[in-house]
């Protein structure tokens, strides 16, 4: 099977912003307390953060981590997580039934950011709060000093403020499971005049409203259409979150998933036009895909906690396993999001320590890697530039959800400043090795400077604590740089990482 590829400095796509790298943490089961903080871990620092969690995910390279939730932020006080450590309350969760220690609140999560080189994306209550405690939040956070709030961050031994600029305005709103649970027509309000008093604090704010938690909900995409018009002119991003499960164990429709998040995000970039349109208005709204991940490995060991009777601390939740199919559908994954860069400008993956994570933990033990690190943090850390719009030629397959799913999932990104090109590619053949021809029109010279492949004989090899480096990526061999062309061969079902140095690019 053959894969011809042309790829042109001067016919690109976006350039990425690299927020589109992002994570995101909330107070659920063991992200927070046993995931990047143990007290009592040999590895920790005098904060209590354990530095291997924190060595993992600055090898990741993620910018901006999306906190502190989640489901759990629509019924969360932000006051309980300042002052005194030993003065703080402890409550119940009510959208994970585990109590709540806020032993870790924003100055704890501030000083992990610090040491782990990462904005924060702060969201506010919009569920079972309001604009009162939202403006109050943004002032304890931004505010130098001289009002109230800004007195009791001073007080509270944070001198400077964070100055933090994305804010989220709530959490899946359109969700009936949530608390606060609103009409489209109610929140596309509440954001508005939320987004009104913010800012009022200050313009320069960026601000995220809640489209649909999913593309299968009931008022998808009626939701964007109805909050953006009602709160357009004051934010700056609606959110979309999808998850990805393979119940069914059929490798050939899970791999295609990637290509409904496409249309996803074609369909409400076609809604965020539309209101533009009707609003006469030049101000663009892009979009902020705040979560996405697999999800489907823990549902069933879930139950038992979040149908129970206690209220468990800390309990493990959402713990999924992730397997080398997984890895490779999280190539596709991140592959639509750099090939949707024009619209999509922030993006979190979900979430990124033990809860449905790259990065998991044993209390008490060791830290490790899990499949879906390495194509997360290859794009993380090389997938930053602008984005080449690639003529690809290769065979297509059918399954029962998607139409003409290209076999070579490819995107390439340059980076004009490095002088380099970054190709992203996953062979979704079950069967056959794809023979690659990679033209590269106009950037002169090319040589390859690194090339990474994650395979395994097993779609469901992981990685445990036991065994870290079951599934890891390895040297390539099968690739060759010559008189700017890029040829070789992808085995079935691979995930490739490949680094080329260009030249002087020619505009011909």
């Amino acid at each position: 099977m053959h894969a011809k590829v042309t790829a042109h400095p001067r016919f690109t796509r976006a350039r990425i912003d690299d927020r589109l790298y992002g994570a995101f943490i909330e107070h659920l089961g063991r992200a927070v307390y046993g995931g990047i903080y143990e007290p009592d871990h040999p590895s920790a620092n005098a904060h209590g953060f354990r530095t291997d969690v924190l060595d993992l995910v600055r090898e990741i390279g993620a910018p901006v981590v999306r906190y502190p939730g989640g489901n759990f932020v629509s019924a969360y006080n932000w006051e309980d997580g300042i002052g005194p450590v030993e003065d703080r309350p402890t409550r119940l969760d009510l959208a994970w039934h585990t109590r709540e220690s806020n032993e870790v609140g924003i100055h704890e999560f501030a000083d992990w950011c610090d040491a782990a080189n990462i904005d924060m994306m702060l969201a506010v209550n919009l569920g079972s709060r309001g604009i009162d405690a939202a403006r109050n939040f943004v002032e304890y956070v931004n505010h130098p000093s001289g009002s109230y709030w800004s007195d009791a961050r001073i007080a509270n031994g944070r001198a400077e403020p964070w100055d933090v600029k994305l804010w989220c305005l709530g959490n899946e709103m359109d969700g009936p499971w949530q608390i606060g649970h609103k009409t489209a027509e109610e929140y596309g309000h509440l954001a508005n005049e939320t987004a009104k008093a913010l800012r009022a604090f200050d313009p320069s704010l960026e601000l995220v409203a809640c489209g649909s938690s999913n593309a299968e909900m009931p008022t998808y995409p009626e939701w964007e259409a109805t909050v953006l018009d009602r709160c357009y002119e004051a934010v700056d991003y609606i959110s979309l979150h999808m998850y990805f499960t393979n119940y069914a164990d059929d490798l050939r429709d899970y791999l295609a998933l990637s290509q409904k998040m496409d249309r996803y995000i074609g369909s409400i970039a076609g809604v965020i036009d539309y209101i533009q349109a009707k609003k006469r208005s030049r101000h663009q709204v892009a979009i902020c895909f705040d979560e996405w991940n697999v999800w489907y490995h823990s549902t069933e060991q879930d139950k038992q906690v979040l149908q129970g009777s206690d209220w468990p601390f800390a309990p493990p939740l959402l713990e999924d396993v992730y397997n080398f199919e997984d890895a490779l559908l999280i190539g596709c994954v991140l592959n639509t999001l750099i090939r949707r860069a024009d619209r999509v400008k922030i993006a979190c993956i979900a979430q990124l320590v033990n809860v449905i994570a790259p990065i998991m933990t044993e209390t008490g033990g060791v830290a490790w890697r899990q499949t879906i690190f390495y194509p997360y943090a290859f794009a993380a850390r090389h997938g930053r530039g602008t984005v080449l719009d690639m003529d690809v030629d290769v065979a297509c397959y059918d399954t029962a959800g998607e139409a003409n799913v290209p076999m070579l999932d490819i995107t390439g990104v340059h980076d004009t400043d490095a002088g380099t090109v970054a190709l992203f590619m996953i062979n979704r053949s079950p069967d056959d090795a794809l023979s690659l021809d990679i033209d590269l029109q106009g950037f002169g010279t090319a040589r390859l400077i690194e090339h990474q492949v994650l395979q395994h004989s097993d779609l469901k090899a992981a990685n445990t604590a036991s065994r870290p480096n079951e599934v890891a990526p390895v040297e390539g061999e099968s690739l060759a740089c010559e008189q700017a062309r890029l040829s070789g061969r992808l085995d079935p079902l691979s995930y490739h990482c490949v680094r080329i140095q260009v030249g002087a690019t020619t505009a011909a």
